[in-house]
């Protein structure tokens, strides 16, 4: 029988009483949404998954993702499976190794953000390297009426070139030449839920029609705002865990607090949204197309000699 039970005040429950590595009935699946929806962001633990099984349960929440913004973080042998990991591979530290770890939305950095994201741990450092999770739902909700209304007309223009000051030269530039800015709405309403969620992290740059000078201390307010520790759930990895969260009303960060001697290696899925944002420039999107056509073998001969 599968059990869910909260762990946070403003998000996060653990699920147990399911084995994920099995298919799955119909009504296993209903109840595991209804808790994702619930709580946003889900713990499954001591689960024995390979990336085929983990993709598998991935299906049930849509389309997968096959990585085409960030080709150079996938899996050697599954598009649809990106590495979280300071292991090295094949003698180098994967360029995933930092990813992360500032505020974020997945994908929000794209046309189509992530919907699902689901990490699995398979090597955990001794001590460190958590995720935490804030609850957009609930940053939106405790601001003020005027300062909602105002947030409700805006739109954030989202800069993958903000993603974190601890990527190689060569693979930011690669991420930018794949994906230019795009614009999405500062408040987002949940499809299921119906609820409005705050849209704004450390990866916007700017609000459309509103200058840099004029967006910056609102973006910093509500950034700082928005991970409020009474709205934040973080999450101590164990092996064999499984979380899956919703990335339509939460930002996370993983945790860099760890020795860089030990391994933080862990596996990841996400769907595709259902919502699709615009791009700043119209011109980008002839550009960014021919940039997703560079084969994947391309771009890791590109990244292969960044960490030798």
């Amino acid at each position: 029988m599968i059990e869910v039970q909260p762990v946070g005040y403003a998000l996060g429950a653990k699920v147990t009483g399911v084995d994920l590595s099995r298919p799955l009935k119909s009504d296993e699946i209903q109840q595991i949404k209804d808790a994702w929806t619930k709580h946003l962001v889900l713990v499954f633990p001591g689960q024995q998954l390979d990336p085929e099984s983990l993709i598998a349960f991935t299906k049930h929440f849509g389309e997968l993702d096959n990585y085409d913004s960030q080709p150079f973080n996938r899996h050697p042998e599954y598009d649809q499976v990106m590495l979280l990991s300071n292991k090295p591979l094949n003698g180098k530290i994967p360029p995933g190794a930092n990813n992360g770890q500032n505020w974020h939305t997945d994908l929000s950095y794209t046309i189509r953000p992530a919907k699902a994201t689901m990490v699995y741990c398979i090597e955990k450092p001794s001590v460190g390297g958590d995720t935490m999770f804030a609850s957009m739902y609930a940053a939106y909700e405790s601001l003020s009426p005027k300062m909602r209304a105002f947030l409700d007309d805006l739109e954030a223009v989202n800069d993958v070139s903000l993603i974190s000051a601890r990527r190689d030269p060569a693979i930011m530039e690669a991420f930018k030449r794949l994906n230019p800015p795009v614009v999405h709405p500062a408040v987002r309403i949940h499809p299921e839920s119906g609820k409005p969620a705050l849209y704004v992290n450390d990866r916007v740059r700017t609000f459309v029609g509103m200058s840099d000078a004029e967006s910056k201390p609102i973006i910093k307010f509500l950034c700082e705002h928005s991970v409020q520790p009474r709205f934040v759930y973080r999450h101590r990895w164990e092996v064999r865990d499984l979380v899956l969260w919703d990335n339509r009303c939460l930002t996370h960060l993983a945790v860099g607090d760890y020795a860089p001697n030990e391994f933080r290696h862990m596996i990841r899925t996400s769907t595709m949204g259902d919502y699709y944002g615009r791009y700043e420039n119209p011109e980008a999107a002839e550009a960014a197309h021919k940039a997703a056509n560079i084969t994947s073998h391309e771009i890791a001969a590109g990244v292969s000699t960044l960490h030798d």
